[in-house]
């Protein structure tokens, strides 16, 4: 009713506004269903949500394979490194000198041990010294160039260093926690769609409600038409009859107060219309000053809903998205729990890279690609102290799951209580036809005496506007019950789960 009237106002500021274009065409319940579906938000955001669902599944069953990837990295240095200290590259660079040195040293020493007259001694070190001063051999050139070389390859030019590594890592044993998340994300992806059939429920059902409704304003209008129209005619009869003599001002003044309350009652049917069919166009998503025609608004006989099929209390829960959605919102937290526990396990993982440089590691630090490594091995990971926190996260997932567990049971309740309900609704609802329908049917041939017998001049104007007001009175109340009929079918079907496109 909040709704309705809320809708009412905005349709009231909207009235200023210019018509838009339309060409009448006769919607049925069905194509108002649909346009409702099609131009919903809620049930767009609904279906966004389903797809992200199934794309988290889709990440979830990714787990499953090895994960491959590539780095590449670039280091400038301003200084090249070196494997050895600038006291030992000095050593190494002038080792030959450092030879040849110690070689005339050993000569000098071998050659006093060997005499022992310090003139003849004397004189051989001249010998010595003048040999070594003309160049007798020469040792510390081809040496000194060796220790350079050596030298040279210690100290690798690493101003710019290039690495690429491609690594493949598979996971081998995570305590269950990859193949638990793929069940969360297929019961999560379930939980989205069941989300998305409740909201798809409700729409339906206030299009169907306001559809009914503009077929019971629309029959009403006809009715208040019809009623009217009796009236007035009824009141021209007596102001012929009042010339003839035969009925006084006092009737003449009753139909007249009568046929004002027939012409108030059709305004505020056709305005009760007009505000009716803005609420279906809010509905399903069309401007609301637009003129539509529905395709039952000419019916002389309201429908009857099919009886629905009686159905166990087991499948109207699996029917409704209200109790699939905390039966897997259930089973989902029983599956995290699951996961958390999974941390508290060992994890076992097979991991192996390629890896190359330049300089190259693995050929005495070259400038070149030339030749890579590979390497593999095992990966172990044991939880050993974390303050009881993952012992913690589980035993609050395994109160989550408890948590759903006590809602889908009250869940269960009421909808048990639900469906009772409607059911004897629904049951009252048929009985009220069939007595509107034998009221009408009685207040008809009471009319049709009474205008005969008005006609007649027997039967007094109190009689015909009493027989009148009987007959719209259960003429409004067969409406009523078939459109109640209608709505509490409706809400039966909604209530058993079985309210869907």
């Amino acid at each position: 009713m909040k709704n309705f009237m809320l809708t009412s106002l905005l349709a009231l500021t909207c009235l200023g506004a210019a018509a838009q274009e339309y060409m009448p065409q006769a919607l049925t319940l069905e194509d108002c269903r649909q346009m409702a579906i099609r131009q919903s938000k809620e049930l767009d955001q609904a279906r966004i949500q389903t797809e992200m669902a199934g794309y988290d599944r889709k990440i979830a069953r990714a787990n499953y394979f090895p994960k491959v990837s590539a780095t590449g990295a670039y280091i400038y240095n301003n200084r090249d490194v070196s494997l050895i200290s600038d006291d030992q590259s000095q050593r190494l660079q002038n080792m030959g000198t450092t030879l040849e040195n110690s070689i005339w040293d050993a000569l000098n020493n071998r050659w006093d041990a060997a005499v022992s007259n310090e003139y003849i001694k004397s004189l051989g070190h001249q010998v010595l010294a003048s040999a070594r001063a003309n160049g007798g051999f020469d040792i510390a050139t081809p040496v000194n160039a060796i220790g350079q070389e050596i030298d040279a390859s210690l100290h690798p030019d690493t101003h710019q260093i290039w690495a690429g590594t491609v690594t493949v890592e598979q996971p081998v044993f995570v305590g269950g926690k990859i193949i638990y998340s793929n069940q969360m994300a297929a019961l999560a992806q379930q939980l989205s769609q069941s989300k998305y059939d409740m909201k798809e429920a409700e729409i339906l059902l206030d299009v169907d409600q306001a559809y009914w409704q503009i077929i019971s304003i629309s029959n009403k209008q006809k009715l208040a038409e019809s009623y009217a129209d009796l009236l007035h005619h009824m009141e021209k009869d007596v102001e012929s009859a009042i010339a003839a003599g035969v009925s006084t001002e006092s009737d003449a003044l009753q139909v007249r107060v009568k046929a004002n309350e027939a012409d108030m009652m059709l305004t505020k049917a056709t305005n009760g219309l007009a505000l009716s069919k803005m609420l279906l166009c809010h509905r399903i998503g069309l401007p609301l000053d637009t003129e539509i025609i529905l395709a039952d608004e000419n019916l002389e006989v309201i429908p009857e809903p099919e009886e629905p099929v009686q159905k166990s209390l087991e499948d109207i829960y699996a029917d409704r998205p209200e109790t699939r959605s905390l039966d897997l919102a259930t089973k989902i937290f029983d599956k995290k729990a699951k996961v958390v526990r999974a941390d508290l396990m060992p994890t076992v993982a097979l991991v192996g890279a390629y890896t190359v440089t330049n300089p190259n590691l693995y050929n005495g630090f070259q400038n070149s690609w030339n030749g890579g490594g590979f390497h593999a091995g095992v990966m172990v990971k044991v939880p050993i102290f974390h303050a009881g926190e993952g012992l913690y996260k589980y035993r609050k997932a395994q109160a989550e799951a408890r948590l759903y567990g006590d809602q889908l049971d009250d869940a269960r309740e009421l909808i048990d209580l639900q469906v009772t309900q409607q059911r004897k609704l629904f049951g009252e609802a048929q009985q009220k036809l069939v007595m509107a329908q034998s009221n009408l049917a009685a207040a008809e041939e009471n009319l049709r005496k009474a205008t005969i017998g008005h006609e007649a001049g027997v039967t007094p104007t109190n009689t015909v506007l009493a027989a009148h007001t009987a007959w719209l009175s259960a003429h409004s109340e067969y409406i009523d019950a078939g459109i109640d009929l209608q709505m509490t079918a409706a809400s039966l079907r909604k209530a058993e789960g079985d309210y869907h496109e």
